[in-house]
């Protein structure tokens, strides 16, 4: 993609009065110090559990092709070198908290390898490559040393909104609603039409009206969630996954803040990594005339005995499959896993490296019984590990 298209009046009317949905997609927290770490393993569980289609069946599910294209992304969520995994956990808390499908959390890695600053020849940037017309279209402010687009709080804020308002249009169907966002939603209304099929029972590989790319685009993120769904049956990959991991939120700079160093001096966070992950300040400095912009930046420990996790979404019975309880020096950490839509006992066992016999005696379980969404299942026995 090189960039959005234009949004039509009746995308832009829907998505731009959904102020709340805004406020969930990008939260902004106090100047005060949160949890500081999530688990990496947790952040994946988090996205697995929300995707729509997490099957994987067969060559006909992702092109060899894009197989190949994104082959190195495993490795690079892996990679304690990089920020994309905090920035990925980022996104799909921003997604889970919109009620959004998970396979919208991959759009960055094929617009901009999930790189904030990233900037095409033909004039899209930032994490989701949007032109700066489609930009201000979305609310995103572009203006003298201040370009929103650059911004994950911004950029992810408008993203997420828009894809709310495409996912709603199209039935719920998240295959329609990328190539909507690839292509506009007009051309795959008329697409629809044209094909005889109607949204909520489309085939989207029969709307050849639409380009190859459009179509393509469907391709390429099962192709990247299937990558991920086999990364995860190697030890080693989930292993390296188990790390902690820099929790993000938005905070709100106060006036007279000259720059992203003074910021990151006055509440002790690193200046290289705020760099990093908010290059829409040009060269660092925050002007004035900016007012209070948000900056991205992990949160700071507090002085605590409990661990936290980021708080699940508000019927979302799914936002944090993994759960630590409160627990002071005498007492372990309790596992626990809270069951999301397509999980099995087989699958969850492999995930926490458990016997299935052991995690169903621990629950009470047999092989037959059934899992409900929301439901919470021991890991350990007796709060030990």
């Amino acid at each position: 993609m090189t960039g959005w298209p234009r949004a039509s009046p009746l995308a832009l009317l829907l998505a731009l009065s959904a102020p709340a949905l805004s406020q969930q997609a990008a939260p902004v927290a106090p100047n005060t110090p949160a949890a500081a770490t999530q688990n990496g393993r947790d952040v994946y569980a988090r996205f697995h559990g929300g995707l729509a289609d997490p099957t994987c069946d067969g060559d006909n599910d992702s092109s060899a092709r894009w197989r190949g294209h994104f082959a190195g992304t495993p490795a690079r969520l892996i990679s304690a070198d990089d920020d994309v995994l905090p920035l990925f956990a980022y996104v799909v808390d921003a997604l889970r908290s919109a009620g959004l499908p998970t396979e919208y959390a991959l759009i960055p890695f094929v617009e901009s390898g999930y790189k904030p600053g990233a900037r095409s020849a033909g004039g899209p940037a930032g994490l989701w490559q949007m032109i700066a017309v489609t930009a201000r279209d979305h609310a995103i402010p572009i203006r003298a040393g201040y370009d929103g687009r650059l911004s994950p709080v911004d950029s992810t804020r408008a993203a997420v909104r828009y894809l709310k308002t495409l996912h709603g249009m199209f039935a719920g169907d998240w295959r329609l609603a990328v190539m909507a966002y690839n292509a506009g939603e007009y051309r795959v209304f008329s697409a629809l039409r044209q094909s005889g099929q109607v949204a909520n029972s489309a085939d989207p590989e029969k709307l050849t009206s639409l380009s190859g790319i459009t179509r393509a685009y469907v391709r390429k993120l099962h192709a990247l969630s299937c990558l991920l769904d086999r990364a995860d049956d190697h030890d080693e990959w989930m292993k390296a996954l188990d790390r902690p991991v820099p929790l993000l939120q938005a905070f709100q700079v106060p006036t007279g803040t000259p720059n992203v160093q003074a910021w990151a001096a006055t509440n002790g966070r690193d200046a290289g990594m705020l760099r990093r992950l908010n290059p829409a300040f040009a060269d660092g400095r925050i002007a004035p005339s900016l007012g209070h912009p948000e900056i991205l930046a992990p949160v700071v420990a507090p002085a605590s005995p409990f661990s936290v996790t980021p708080p699940a979404a508000a019927g979302d019975v799914g936002n944090a499959p993994v759960e630590l309880a409160r627990s002071d020096s005498a007492k372990p950490t309790v596992r626990t896993h809270r069951v999301s839509r397509g999980d099995s006992l087989q699958r969850i066992a492999h995930r926490y490296k458990l016997r299935m016999a052991d995690l169903m005696a621990l629950n009470g379980l047999v092989p037959r019984s059934a899992l409900r969404p929301g439901m919470v299942l021991k890991l350990d026995p007796d709060g030990s590990e």
